[in-house]
């Protein structure tokens, strides 16, 4: 596959969604877990995909039990406890996995594209990557990276205006 757009996942709800439809936006793809140290950063992640997405950014929650297995709720769960407990509004996917034998395509592209920061596999809950308009990827950063911190913001600006 030659970028994030080659994808089609189910949403949430179990529908279909060609990313190819989401070209010319930038792309926060997270792997999230419910029941993690990390799930706070919910917030941050509401507050990036509110400050940033009239200027084209989707942040795209991907929740995965992978780690500690600290998403074991069904896709109805999880969509309940982001809505109600952080008012996600965002798209949120179907639980994927995102390292292993039954690693899901999309991830498999994302931690093996080459990239100026780092490849190989997700270590944790609430790592992101950033895809620019064209599905690329641009950037990865690890779990404690905060969604809203100087770091990440600094990396949409960038992707928004190229």
């Amino acid at each position: 596959m030659a970028s994030a757009h080659d994808f089609t996942l189910d949403d949430i709800t179990g529908k279909p969604l060609a990313l190819s439809s989401l070209q010319g936006k930038v792309l926060l793809v997270v792997n999230v877990a419910s029941q993690c140290g990390y799930t706070k950063q919910y917030q941050n992640l509401v507050a990036l995909h509110e400050r940033y997405a009239s200027r084209g950014l989707l942040v795209l929650g991907f929740p995965a039990n992978n780690f500690g297995a600290q998403e074991p709720g069904t896709n109805a769960e999880v969509a309940q406890f982001c809505s109600t407990k952080f008012g996600v509004a965002f798209p949120m996917f179907a639980k994927v996995s995102v390292k292993g034998a039954d690693q899901h395509p999309l991830f498999a592209y994302l931690t093996s594209a080459a990239n100026p920061d780092f490849t190989g596999d997700i270590e944790w809950n609430f790592e992101k990557a950033l895809v620019g308009k064209d599905g690329r990827l641009l950037r990865r950063f690890r779990s404690a990276a905060l969604p809203d911190g100087p770091e990440i913001t600094a990396a949409v600006e960038q992707a928004l205006a190229s």
